[in-house]
């Protein structure tokens, strides 16, 4: 039984891992839904933290996930969407994923920011070669945690509870996968959207060309 049991955890796992969810939003509404939660998530962790400005004005990169979901039966594990930041500036979209095996019920959602002290450490981020450690752990935001919080091996992690509560997530297991805007494809207009780009409409009506003898 146990061994059954057991294997049905890792084929969950396995599952999740290989489940094909993009790095990117493929809709348009997905991207600007993203852009949203991301900038709120950033403004509620500088306001319950002002001291985390800091981090954000000296980091090489962070990555901002605004929602990562936990929660399992048997096989737990996470995913978020998130986007990379450099100097300030958007470069692209990234994914957390997080596999764990053992016995959880129930789950929880939170934010988790991820401040990359140097451009070393922005250019392992992109590449996939950051993942963290089983015991490894995160900084829970609350008023005046970014005071004696320090970098690990050019990474620092903070994580925040929804609505802004505090709540210190385990983050062992966590990888990362990494799109460059410029890898991005376009998104189709959302269906009945109004035409803007100024050529003429294209019509389907077809005419009849008579000949005269």
């Amino acid at each position: 039984m146990r061994t059954i049991v057991w294997a049905c955890a890792l084929a969950a796992v396995g599952v999740m891992w290989l489940g094909g969810c993009s790095t990117a939003p493929k809709s348009t509404a997905s991207r600007e839904n993203l852009d949203a939660q991301v900038q709120t998530a950033i403004q509620t962790a500088k306001n319950t933290d002002p001291g985390l400005q800091k981090f954000f004005d000296t980091a090489a990169g962070y990555a901002v996930f605004p929602s990562v979901g936990k929660g399992a039966f048997v096989a737990g594990g996470a995913f978020g969407r998130g986007q990379l930041f450099q100097g300030g500036q958007l470069v692209g979209y990234c994914s957390l994923t997080q596999a764990t095996v053992g016995l959880a019920v129930g789950g929880q959602e939170y934010t988790e920011i991820i401040f990359l002290e140097t451009p070393d450490a922005v250019n392992k981020f992109k590449a996939g070669d950051l993942a963290f450690a089983a015991q490894a752990s995160a900084v829970a935001v609350k008023s005046g945690a970014s005071a004696n919080a320090k970098y690990a091996n050019n990474v620092l992690v903070f994580t925040l509870g929804e609505s802004g509560l505090m709540v210190e997530a385990s983050i062992g297991g966590q990888k990362f996968s990494y799109q460059p805007l410029g890898s991005v494809p376009p998104t189709a207009p959302s269906p009945g959207r109004a035409q803007t780009s100024g050529e003429p409409a294209v019509t389907t009506a077809s005419t009849s060309s008579t000949t005269t003898k």
